[in-house]
């Protein structure tokens, strides 16, 4: 399995997009796009040496199942994806590309169920919003075992010391001053 760590660009615009190919950062996350756009956006990616992240839920246009899912890995050849499904968690695993399952903390009740799906689903990580609670990132990592990143609001580089201090391997991130 691939290691996430450090700040991890979440791209939301072409802008960014060429910022981030700039960048020394081994990955990018592509979390708005179109089906259109998101080949192009790949393939251009791979040729900056880049490993592409894909958020499944985000792309218009495309459907999270098993054949929006065989576009991206057969067609587009991404190297892992962020979903909050488990059905597409299990297949990116089945086909042994890198699984981040998306929690967002809301109350916990939401959170007890979440966790039991993700103990069964078994993603590579979890992405956990907002990243600014460092106390339920150690939850979470400590009630499932699995590496956690943070994601969501995360504004300051203070915001994401915080999150390293929770226990958070990684942190992703759409503000490029902090990348």
């Amino acid at each position: 399995m691939s290691e996430l760590k450090g700040v991890i660009p979440a791209i939301r615009n072409y802008k960014d997009f060429e910022r981030a190919l700039e960048s020394n950062h081994k990955y990018i996350i592509f979390l708005e796009t179109r089906i259109s756009q998101i080949g192009n956006l790949v393939r251009y990616a791979k040729q900056k040496n880049k490993k592409v992240l894909v958020h499944t839920d985000l792309i218009q246009g495309l459907k999270a199942d098993e054949f929006g899912m065989e576009y991206l890995l057969h067609e587009l050849k991404v190297d892992g994806i962020i979903s909050t499904r488990g059905n597409v968690i299990s297949i990116a695993k089945k086909h042994g590309i890198l699984a981040v399952q998306r929690l967002f903390v809301l109350d916990s009740h939401a959170l007890d169920h979440n966790i039991k799906i993700m103990n069964n689903v078994k993603p590579d990580y979890i992405e956990v919003l907002p990243g600014l609670v460092p106390k339920m990132i150690k939850e979470i990592n400590e009630r499932t075992g699995l590496p956690i990143v943070a994601g969501g609001l995360i504004r300051t580089k203070e915001d994401i010391q915080n999150a390293y201090d929770g226990g958070a391997m990684a942190v992703t991130t759409s503000r490029t001053d902090l990348w």
